[in-house]
């Protein structure tokens, strides 16, 4: 199952519906301002798979953020042995977190935002794990039971400001700097293991599989909570593969006008446009 956020005018003001995607029609699923909400409601998964609401076209809907306002985005730092080799890291003993906050989030389609004060914007393509069950101290053999599913996020990056000291957050959670989405395929349609790319311009940058995370879903979801409980829409950024900017030999980084493609197979894909902030 496919569940989305969907932006629908109302006047000169904007509102959101959750919505089941089934081929090319979106069903709202009454009673839902977004997915977020739906996964804090008991039995959503029957929920939505009874719906049957109004109904709109899924080409060339206006997307935004699968889940809006997570209460927690945890990331994964150095999940990637291709990725751990390429910064000149060793692989970590033990998961590396840091956190975004919802107001980074953009949605799939949106376009991305160079900010003034940066000029080093790079890419992190990023499997993500929603959560759809409350628990904390989860043992790992139970973490899939409270995995909702995943979907797709590019963990977009200012390096000149990740960089500025070894705490990272001020380089990963810049305003409206993160696309997210297009949907929530839950767990019994996705396991880690399809090929996750990023391509800027056509030209792909990262192509590896996501079944070759140093931690799985599953421990990091049973890792995470150990420290904080989990609550549904939560989401954990599992980290990103070898192919980013910033290790390239010239750096390169996202510039105005270019075309940022995220992609997952089974989950979708991210296409965002860069400009520049106004």
């Amino acid at each position: 199952m496919k569940l989305l956020t969907l932006r629908l005018a109302a006047g000169e003001n904007t509102v959101t519906k959750a919505v089941r995607q089934d081929g090319g029609t979106l069903t709202e699923i009454d009673g839902f301002a977004d997915v977020g909400e739906l996964l804090r409601s008991e039995g959503w998964e029957a929920t939505a798979r009874a719906a049957a609401g109004a109904t709109h076209p899924a080409e060339g809907a206006d997307l935004a953020p699968v889940v809006p306002s997570p209460g927690k985005i945890i990331c994964v730092g150095h999940n990637y042995r291709n990725h751990i080799k390429e910064m000149g890291r060793e692989v970590p003993e033990f998961p590396t977190l840091f956190a975004k906050y919802a107001e980074s989030l953009i949605g799939p389609n949106d376009d991305l935002a160079l900010p003034q004060e940066s000029d080093a914007v790079d890419w992190e393509a990023e499997l993500a794990v929603v959560i759809g069950k409350k628990g904390r101290r989860i043992p790992e053999a139970d973490a899939a039971d409270h995995i909702a599913g995943y979907a797709v996020l590019n963990d977009v990056s200012m390096r000149d400001y990740q960089f500025r000291t070894i705490q990272w957050l001020q380089g990963k959670t810049w305003e409206k700097s993160t696309p997210f989405g297009p949907a929530l395929v839950t767990r019994d349609e996705f396991s880690t293991g399809p090929l996750m790319t990023s391509a800027v311009d056509g030209e792909i940058q990262q192509s590896t599989p996501t079944g070759d995370l140093v931690f799985t879903p599953e421990f990091l979801v049973s890792y995470i909570s150990t420290i904080i409980t989990l609550n549904p829409g939560d989401v954990i950024a599992t980290g990103t593969p070898g192919g980013v900017g910033h290790a390239q030999d010239p750096k390169r980084y996202l510039q105005e006008g270019q075309l940022l493609v995220t992609t997952i197979e089974g989950l979708g894909q991210l296409k965002n446009r860069v400009i520049k902030e106004a």
